[in-house]
């Protein structure tokens, strides 16, 4: 069974989506799952060096209050699925496309799955910039990448094409938002569900496999 699932690494409702589906995945042991990360940047327009954290949230929610409420009940939800959530230690707001690039080379290696992992913790719960090149390279290597290659891709335009590929066909499919998960190519499920949320998809897709 296949589930892809439709992101982006500086969204905290999809740190936590990933976090729910997990759950969930793990209520049904007896299935067996792949996992493909697709790319869908949130805000394309943030420039490549970023943007100051607090300035951008202000401008998103009108003030730095509004902001703060929002993640106030972020941070809430966070704990229930063991995120510890540091919105404090963000500076800036990276432009996600080096860090999505990034995935599909790991992907390649076949350590996406970790990788991902480790670009939401370095983003949310320590502050990290993960639009910064030395920090993903940084990141990769702990997931067991190397460093030169790793480097020499980030510095390369590989990637920067499928990566804009696949967000577009993401649009056309008619995602807007995300988290978005999409199980066998047939069954979706639109953001941070609650893992209960997924089993019946889970089990209808599960169904339709045996059936198959």
């Amino acid at each position: 069974m296949h589930v892809d699932i439709y992101a982006d690494v500086v969204c905290p409702w999809c740190f936590l989506g990933k976090r729910r589906l997990e759950r969930a995945l793990g209520a049904r042991p007896a299935l067996t799952f792949s996992l493909r990360w697709r790319p869908f940047q949130l805000d394309p327009d943030v420039p490549p060096e970023g943007v100051a954290y607090d300035a951008y949230v202000a401008m998103k929610f009108g003030s730095l209050v509004r902001a703060r409420r929002y993640y106030e009940a972020l941070d809430e939800a966070g704990r229930e699925d063991a995120i510890g959530f540091r919105f404090d230690l963000i500076k800036r707001v990276p432009n996600s496309l080096a860090a999505l690039r990034l995935i599909r080379f790991g992907a390649a290696a076949g350590i996406h799955a970790p990788l991902v992992d480790a670009l939401y913790r370095a983003f949310f719960t320590a502050g990290v910039d993960i639009g910064d090149r030395d920090r993903l390279v940084e990141i990769a290597v702990a997931c067991g990448l190397d460093a030169r290659s790793t480097a020499a891709y980030l510095d390369s335009g590989a990637g920067v094409a499928e990566v804009h590929a696949e967000d577009l066909r993401a649009r056309r499919m008619g995602i807007d938002g995300v988290p978005w998960f999409v199980v066998n190519g047939e069954y979706a499920i639109a953001g941070a569900q609650e893992s209960e949320a997924f089993l019946p998809l889970l089990d209808l897709a599960a169904i339709e496999a045996d059936a198959a």
